[in-house]
C-alpha cells in the first residue's frame, strides 16, 4: 500500500544514522490539526511537492445500532494522497458493511457503515500515503445497542478472552465491569483506589486509604505522583485547563451530580460517561426524562443522575476521547453504612440481642493467636535463611523484584460485627516508624541505613537475602530504638537490596553504588570551541560521553532548557547526543550548556553560539554638533549589537526637506561617529541618516527627528492685505502684494489662511511645504451663505514669516446677473415614437423665472418641464411629426431676461420616392425623373440621393446628392453599356429604400440622329431659360444654416445670377454659390440679421431670360 520507513528521531542532513549507509529513514512533522501524525520518507522535498496532511480530520461518533454512520476527511498533498481506512480489531474489506467513496467536487473522503452493528463499534484510522510521506488519524466509534440492552452488552463482555477487554471497550481505564473483574489476589490494591485518588483532594487521601487498608503513605504519595504525570501528559492531547473538581453529592430535588470545569482544545470531542468500568447513554437536552444527562454552562460540566436507586452506587468516570478527566464514588445509604454500624444500631437491629465484649474478647484471642504463629515464621527464618528473597509477613506483601516501589502494607481484619470505637484492642507489638528507602551513594563515600521503631527490640541486617553481622568495613549499631547499618567506602559491589527486620515486620530499601557522568577532556574541549554561523543558518552541536544507566541529557541556552520541537532539534543517544538549531536569528546568539545528570550527580560543558548579522541602527539621536551658513555638523552613538563582527564604517546621506531624493554623501571610519557637511545653502533645511556597515551588510539607518537648519532661522516680513477679486458661492478669488521687506532670503511661496465669521481659529488652505508660488488664489474650500476673512505669510526657507492683516469680510454667495445659458444646442432631431428632452444650462442670480414656448405660443399640458438649480429640462414623453417646432425658452430675474430658440425636428425614416422614367434628350445625356415621395410635403430638409450602375464597371456609384427637385439630368452616357438608376430619400433620420428605374441600354428608348445622308431631318434642341422647381421662402432662428435651391433648363446653358434686394451676390464670400448641371443652390453657413431680404435667381442665354425670387426671414 505504501512504503514501510523506520521511523527515527529527525535530524539535519547528514546526521542521520542510517542516512550515511543509504537506509531509507522516517521523519516525525507537526501539523496544524490536532491528532493528526506525519511521517515523511525522505528528508528534503523537492519544490513544490508536499507530504500528506489532513485539512480536516474525522470526528469521533457515538451512534445508536441500526443508524447509518460515517466518517469524512479533507486530505492535502503534492502529489494527491490516496487515502485508506483500517480498524484496529477486524478488517474493513466487506464491502457490504464498509464503503469508501471520494466527492472530487469537494475534496472529501468518506466512510460508510450502513446499518451499524454493535460488533463494529471500535477504534478507526485513516492514512493519507503519497511517495514523500504518511499521515495517520484515528477516530473512535462507539455503537449504543437500542434501548441500551444491556444483558447484551455484558454477554459480549463475557465472551470477551481475559485481559482483552479493550475489543469491547477501548479506554484506558483500569475499572473493568464487575462481570470482567477477575478474582483479586490477598494484598493487591483495587484499582479503584488510584483512581480515586487521581481526582481526590489532599484533605481525602487518609479516608480513601483507610477504606482500601492501605496504610503506607510514603509510597502511596511517590505511586500517586507518578501517576498524575503520566495522567495530565495524556490529558493535555484533548483539554486546555481543567478545574473546580466537584465529587457527586445528592441535591435537594433528590438527584445526584458532579461538576467539572474543563476547556477543550477541540470543542468537537467526544465525551463518555461510565459506570463502574460500563458507558451508560445520556442526554445533552434539558427537561429531557433519560435517566442521565450532561448539561454544559460555558466551561462548567453537569453530570445529572435522577430517580436515584440503590444500583446506582458505583464508579462514575468522565472520559475526553480516549483518556480519564474524572473520577467519583457515588455511595447510597446502603453502601455508606455497610461495616460502620454504631454501635446503637447494631444492639438494636432486629433485636439480635449480641453481646458485643464476648465477641471483643474472641475477637483480641484469635489476633494473639496469629501474632504468635508469624514470630515463630520468622525465627526460623533468622535461623536458616533461604537463598531466594526471605519471606516477608503476610500483611506486608513486600516483592524483592520492585526495590523502586514496594508495595503497601496491607491490613487485612476480620469482617467486625461491632463499631470498632465501641472495643478498644491494645497492641503490645513493636512497629517500624522510620523505615529504609532507596537511597545512591557515590563510590568512596561513606553510606547509612537507618531505622527506627517504637520501642527497644532487636532486628536483622539481609543484603540480597543473605543476612549482614558487623564489621570494620559495614559496622552495625543499634542505639535505643534506633538501628544503623553504615558502609564506610562505598564500591561496586555493596549495590544490592538491603532488609531490615524486627520481629513480624519488616522495612527495605536499595541502596545503588556509582560516579558522577564524566566528559571526555578532549571532547570537552573540542566542544567548548564557539560556532558562528550566519543568520538563516543552522548551528548544530555535539558531545561524546561514555554511556550510562538513568543518565538525563538536557541542552540550555542562555539558562533556558531546550525542548525537541519548531526550530529545535535535539538527538539524544546511549553514547551521544546532538543539537540542531534550525534558521537561526540574531537573537539566538548566547551560551549554549549540556547537562549530563544521573542519580549521583550532574556535570555540564558550555559552548557559545554566535551568529553573524548586519549591525543593528545606530543608537540615536542625532545631535546637532553645529550649524552656520555654510557648514551643519551632526554626532550619533555606535549601534548596540554589532551584528558578531566589528562595525568596519559609517555611510551618510542627506535629503533637502521638501523633496524626496536622498544623496549620499561619504563614509566615516568606524571609530569616529560625527560628520561634518560643508555643502549646504543658508536658510535650507535637512534630514540626514547614518548607516552603520560590517562584513555582513549595512544596519538600519538612523534618521535625524527634525529637520536641521544651515545657520539661522530668518523669516520674511508680511504680505500686502488680500483683495477681493470675486465670489461666488462656490468660490473666492483673492490676490495680494509681496512683502516690502523680505529680509534678504528669497521668497519661494506664500501660505493663505482663513478664519470663518464669529469663530477664533485661523485655518490654512495649503500646508507650509506646497506653498502657493504666486500672488493670487482661488479659495473653493467655502460654504455656501457663510463669511469668511482671509490673510496671507510668505514662505522662505527658514519657514512661514508674519502674517498679513487681515482681509474683509467675503460671503461666499453669487453676485447678482442677467441670466445667459451656456452652450445650448440650436438643433435637435428626434424619431418619432421617442421621447424628446432638451435641456438647458443657465446662470443668473436670483434665480430666474423659466418659460417654454412652441412657435411663440404656450407649450401643450403634456409637455413636461423640469427645473432645477442651473438648469431647465423640456420632456416630450412620445413625440409625433407634429412636435416639430421651434421652442423658444426665457430665463427673467430682476436684473434681466435672456431667451433662446431650439428647432426640434420629430421625422422617420423616409418613404421610397416613386416610379423613375428616363429619356433621352442629346446625345450622351439621359434625363431622370421620378415621383416625390410621400414625405416630401411633411419634411422640408427632405432631399434625394442618385445611384448609378453601368455593364461596364459593374458597381453603384452615386453621381448626385442634395437634389431637391425631381428631376436629374444625367453627363457621359455611353453607348453600348447598359445602365441602371436609384433614386433614395434622404432627411435626418437617414436614407429610404431605393426607387429603382428601368434599364437603359443600347437599343432602349434611342433618339433618332440624323446622318449627313440624303434621308436625314434636321432637329434644333435650342430653347430659351426656364425654371423647373422653383425656390421656397425660409424663415430660420438667428445662427442657423439656410439652404436654397432651384432648378434651371436651357440650351444652350444659362448663366444663372442670385440677387439679394436686387443686388447681384455671386462674389459675396458670406454665401456659398452652386450650379450644377441646372440645380443652382446657394447656402448661408449662419444667418444674420442683415441677410433677410428678398432673392432672386435669374437664368440668361441668347434665346431668353428667366427668374424666380422668394423670401428669407430671420427670427431673433
Amino acid at each position: 500500500m505504501f512504503r514501510k520507513s523506520k521511523v527515527t528521531e529527525g535530524t539535519a542532513t547528514g546526521q542521520a544514522p542510517d542516512a550515511e549507509n543509504g537506509k531509507e529513514v522516517g521523519i516525525k512533522k507537526k501539523s496544524r490539526v490536532p491528532g493528526v501524525m506525519i511521517t515523511q520518507f525522505i528528508e528534503t522535498l523537492p519544490e513544490g511537492k508536499s507530504h500528506p496532511d489532513f485539512t480536516r480530520k474525522p470526528i469521533a461518533l457515538t451512534i445508536q445500532e441500526g443508524k447509518f454512520a460515517f466518517f469524512k476527511a479533507i486530505v492535502t498533498g503534492d502529489p494527491q494522497p490516496t487515502v485508506t481506512w483500517s480498524r484496529n480489531n477486524g478488517d474493513v474489506s466487506d464491502t457490504s458493511r464498509y464503503q469508501t467513496k471520494y466527492d472530487p467536487n469537494s475534496n472529501e473522503h468518506t466512510f460508510e457503515m450502513p446499518n451499524v452493528k454493535s460488533d463494529q463499534a471500535d477504534t478507526y484510522k485513516c492514512f493519507a500515503t503519497n511517495e514523500y510521506g504518511q499521515a495517520v488519524v484515528t477516530v473512535v466509534l462507539n455503537v449504543i445497542a437500542v434501548g441500551f440492552k444491556k444483558d447484551k452488552a455484558q454477554k459480549q463482555e463475557a465472551e470477551a478472552p481475559d485481559g482483552n477487554f479493550k475489543t469491547v471497550l477501548k479506554r484506558k481505564s483500569k475499572i473493568r465491569p464487575k462481570s470482567e473483574q477477575p478474582a483479586r489476589k490477598e494484598g493487591e490494591i483495587d484499582p479503584k483506589f488510584w483512581e480515586l485518588l487521581l481526582s481526590a483532594d489532599k484533605k481525602d487521601y487518609e479516608s480513601i486509604c483507610t477504606e482500601f487498608g492501605v496504610t503506607d503513605f510514603r509510597w502511596m504519595l511517590k505511586k500517586l505522583n507518578e501517576m498524575k504525570k503520566e495522567r495530565e501528559e495524556e490529558q493535555a492531547q484533548f483539554i486546555k485547563s481543567l478545574s473546580n473538581l466537584k465529587p457527586i453529592e445528592v441535591k435537594a430535588d433528590g438527584t445526584a451530580s458532579f461538576e467539572i470545569d474543563m476547556d477543550l482544545i477541540e470543542p468537537s470531542s467526544s465525551i463518555f460517561i461510565y459506570k463502574d468500568g460500563e458507558m451508560i447513554p445520556y442526554t445533552k437536552e434539558l427537561g429531557d426524562k433519560m435517566k442521565h444527562s450532561l448539561n454544559k454552562v460555558g466551561k462548567k460540566y453537569i453530570f445529572s443522575l435522577r430517580d436515584l436507586m440503590p444500583d446506582d452506587a458505583g464508579l462514575y468516570q468522565l472520559d475526553v476521547e480516549d483518556v480519564n478527566i474524572f473520577s467519583t464514588e457515588f455511595k447510597t445509604d446502603k453502601n455508606a453504612d455497610k461495616g460502620k454500624k454504631s454501635v446503637r444500631k447494631t444492639t438494636r437491629a432486629g433485636g439480635s440481642g449480641i453481646d458485643l465484649q464476648k465477641v471483643a474478647e474472641e475477637q483480641q484471642v484469635k489476633l494473639e493467636k496469629q501474632r504468635e504463629e508469624k514470630k515463630q515464621q520468622i525465627k526460623a527464618t533468622a535461623a536458616a535463611p533461604p537463598p531466594e528473597t526471605p519471606p516477608a509477613p503476610a500483611p506486608t506483601k513486600a516483592e524483592p523484584k520492585a526495590p523502586k516501589d514496594p508495595e503497601p502494607k496491607i491490613e487485612t481484619e476480620p469482617a467486625a460485627v461491632a463499631d470498632p470505637a465501641a472495643v478498644e484492642v491494645v497492641s503490645t507489638d513493636s512497629e517500624i516508624t522510620c523505615g529504609l528507602s532507596d537511597i545512591y551513594a557515590l563510590r568512596g563515600n561513606p553510606a547509612e541505613l537507618a531505622v527506627k521503631m517504637s520501642m527497644d527490640c532487636d532486628g536483622t541486617w539481609f543484603k540480597d537475602g543473605e543476612q549482614l553481622n558487623s564489621g570494620s568495613r559495614i559496622p552495625i549499631t543499634k542505639e535505643g530504638t534506633s538501628h544503623k547499618l553504615t558502609i564506610q567506602s562505598c564500591g561496586d559491589e555493596d549495590s544490592g537490596l538491603y532488609r531490615f527486620v524486627s520481629g513480624d515486620h519488616s522495612t527495605q530499601g536499595k541502596v545503588t553504588v556509582g560516579g558522577v557522568p564524566e566528559f571526555d577532556p578532549d571532547d570537552l574541549h573540542k566542544f567548548s570551541k564557539p560556532v558562528i554561523v550566519r543568520v538563516g543558518q543552522n548551528a548544530a552541536f555535539k558531545v561524546p560521553f561514555p554511556p550510562q544507566e538513568s543518565l538525563v541529557v538536557s541542552w540550555f541556552k542562555e539558562g533556558t532548557e531546550l525542548k525537541d520541537g519548531g526550530g529545535v532539534k535535539i538527538v539524544r543517544e546511549p553514547s551521544h547526543s546532538r543539537l540542531l538549531l534550525r534558521d537561526c536569528l540574531r537573537t539566538d546568539t548566547g551560551e549554549i550548556k549540556i547537562q549530563l545528570k544521573n542519580p549521583f550527580g550532574v556535570v555540564e560543558a558550555a559552548s557559545k553560539l554566535i551568529v553573524l548579522d548586519r549591525p543593528g541602527p545606530p543608537e540615536g539621536p542625532v545631535e546637532t554638533v553645529e550649524t552656520t551658513s555654510s557648514i551643519i555638523e551632526i554626532k550619533w552613538n555606535p549601534p548596540k549589537d554589532d551584528g558578531g563582527s566589528a562595525v568596519t564604517n559609517y555611510i551618510t546621506e542627506r535629503q533637502q526637506a521638501g523633496q524626496s531624493l536622498w544623496t549620499k554623501l561619504g563614509d566615516v571610519s568606524a571609530d569616529k561617529t560625527s560628520f561634518r557637511d560643508r555643502n549646504v545653502t543658508h536658510g535650507k533645511k535637512y534630514n540626514y541618516r547614518i548607516y552603520a556597515e560590517n562584513p555582513e551588510g549595512l544596519s538600519d539607518p538612523l534618521e535625524t527627528a527634525v529637520s536641521i537648519m544651515a545657520g539661522a532661522m530668518i523669516l520674511s516680513g508680511p504680505p500686502g492685505t488680500p483683495t477681493l477679486v470675486s465670489a461666488s458661492k462656490t468660490c473666492i478669488r483673492l490676490t495680494w502684494t509681496p512683502p516690502e521687506d523680505d529680509r534678504g532670503v528669497p521668497i519661494i511661496g506664500y501660505q493663505l489662511e482663513k478664519r470663518k465669521k464669529d469663530t477664533n481659529q485661523w485655518i490654512a488652505l495649503n500646508a507650509a511645504n506646497e506653498p502657493i508660488e504666486d500672488v493670487n488664489y482661488a479659495v473653493k474650500d467655502v460654504t455656501e451663505g457663510a463669511e469668511y476673512e482671509f490673510r496671507v505669510s510668505a514662505i522662505n526657507e527658514s519657514g512661514s514669516g508674519d502674517p498679513s492683516p487681515p482681509s474683509e469680510m467675503v460671503c461666499a454667495k453669487n453676485p447678482n446677473m442677467r441670466p445667459c445659458f451656456k452652450d445650448p444646442e440650436d438643433f435637435i432631431v428626434v424619431r418619432a415614437g421617442n421621447s424628446v428632452r432638451v435641456n438647458i444650462c443657465y446662470e443668473a442670480e436670483p434665480p430666474p423665472h423659466i418659460t417654454w414656448l412652441k412657435d411663440d405660443e404656450p407649450i401643450s399640458p403634456w409637455v413636461n418641464v423640469i427645473n432645477t438649480e442651473g438648469m431647465s429640462q423640456l420632456v416630450i414623453p412620445s413625440s409625433k411629426r407634429s412636435d416639430s417646432a421651434i421652442y423658444s425658452i426665457k430665463a427673467k430675474n430682476s436684473v434681466g431676461e435672456a431667451s433662446f430658440d431650439i428647432e426640434v425636428r420629430v421625422t422617420d425614416e423616409p418613404k421610397t420616392p416613386g416610379p423613375v422614367e428616363i429619356e433621352q434628350t442629346v446625345h450622351g445625356k439621359v434625363a431622370i425623373s421620378w415621383a416625390p415621395s410621400p414625405d416630401q410635403e411633411l419634411d422640408d430638409r427632405l432631399y434625394y440621393v442618385v445611384s448609378q450602375h453601368d455593364s461596364n464597371t459593374r458597381v453603384w456609384k452615386t453621381v448626385a446628392d442634395r437634389l431637391f427637385a425631381n428631376t436629374y439630368t444625367a453627363n457621359n452616357i455611353l453607348p453600348g453599356r447598359q445602365y441602371l438608376f436609384r433614386i433614395y430619400a434622404k432627411n435626418d433620420m437617414g436614407l429610404s429604400d431605393p426607387s429603382q428605374s428601368p434599364t437603359w441600354g443600347i437599343n432602349n428608348n434611342r433618339v433618332p440622329i440624323s446622318s449627313r445622308g440624303v434621308n436625314s431631318s434636321e432637329h434644333c434642341f435650342e430653347r430659351p431659360p426656364s425654371i423647373l422647381v422653383p425656390l421656397k421662402v425660409h424663415t430660420p432662428p438667428k445662427g442657423y444654416k439656410v439652404y436654397m435651391t432651384c432648378a434651371v433648363r436651357g440650351c444652350p446653358a444659362p448663366t444663372v445670377s442670385w440677387y439679394l434686394n436686387d443686388v447681384c451676390i455671386n462674389s459675396d464670400n458670406n454665401f456659398y454659390i452652386t450650379n450644377s448641371f441646372g440645380v443652382c443652390s446657394m447656402f448661408i453657413l449662419r444667418v444674420r440679421s442683415i441677410d433677410s431680404g428678398d432673392y432672386k435667381v435669374v437664368a440668361v442665354n441668347p434665346l431668353g431670360k428667366a427668374e424666380c425670387s422668394t423670401k428669407l426671414i430671420v427670427r431673433d
